[in-house]
């Protein structure tokens, strides 16, 4: 396979090293529930319908996720909450997703590394993990996510890992360097909104989530780009579907072609 390097946009933050020598390897969005309560966008900035329309004007191409993410955020700090509030914020009200507990579990028992790709900002991200899953385990797990700068007039804003990119963070840069190793390994992705289309064509199996309340933004993106993935409910089904394909009893062709896990 061509490398894929050359046409990479340039990231302002470093990558942890991949995981050479691995059989299969876990890239995730996201491993929690956001309920309604904790979207900053809609209760502490400019609200759901503008956040709604962001997205589905990212979904049509009309907007690239960088601008219309930024400028979600934007109006949050314009509202004059501090990303300190934010920050508690996320942490009161997100919840583990179910089942994960018994994935991540899964995943160390067979020598998976589980690895976070996200379009959020690293340190909401370690903050909320430390407190649902505690700071050890929370340490265990990479991730690779945005950043934030912080004035000391207390405006932040996002710093994007690839800015020149209308992803902010293109996440295929993530998976891409496990496609061109020698032996590359099974890459399983989770994801499940427009923050999530870059990565969508380039794993081997992709997992998209069902959400509830219609914003199933990745699963139409997909339908309409004919690309294959499986709806999961949460990470207690998906352990059911990768534990078949990582213990040999299924085949990611055969997974894929069923569509749901």
């Amino acid at each position: 396979m061509a490398s894929n390097v050359d046409s990479a946009p340039k990231s302002t933050l470093p990558y942890p090293p991949i995981h050479k020598d691995k059989k299969f390897v876990v890239l995730s969005d996201w491993l929690v529930n956001l309920p309604h309560a904790a979207d900053l966008t809609d209760h502490l900035g400019f609200g759901v319908e503008k956040r709604r329309q962001g997205n589905l004007d990212i979904l049509a191409e009309k907007k690239t996720f960088r601008d219309a993410f930024r400028e979600m955020l934007e109006s949050v700090s314009a509202n004059g909450h501090t990303f300190e509030e934010c920050k508690e914020v996320l942490k009161k009200n997100i919840t583990l997703d179910v089942g994960f507990r018994d994935f991540y579990r899964y995943c160390k028992e067979h020598d998976i590394p589980v690895v976070i790709i996200s379009s959020g900002m690293a340190p909401l991200i370690r903050a909320v993990l430390s407190n649902l899953i505690g700071e050890e385990d929370a340490k265990e797990i990479e991730i690779v996510s945005n950043e934030v700068d912080v004035q000391p007039d207390g405006k932040w804003e996002i710093k994007y890992r690839h800015p020149t990119s209308g992803f902010g963070h293109d996440k295929s840069q993530a998976i891409l360097p496990y496609r061109d190793l020698p032996d590359p390994p099974t890459v399983f992705f989770f994801g499940d909104g427009v923050s999530d289309m870059s990565a969508a064509r380039h794993a081997n199996v992709l997992y998209v989530k069902q959400k509830e309340g219609g914003d199933n933004d990745l699963a139409a993106y997909c339908r309409r780009e004919s690309i294959p993935h499986i709806l999961f409910e949460d990470f207690g089904h998906a352990l059911r579907s990768v534990s078949a394909i990582v213990e040999g009893k299924k085949s990611a062709q055969d997974a894929l072609a069923e569509g749901r896990a």
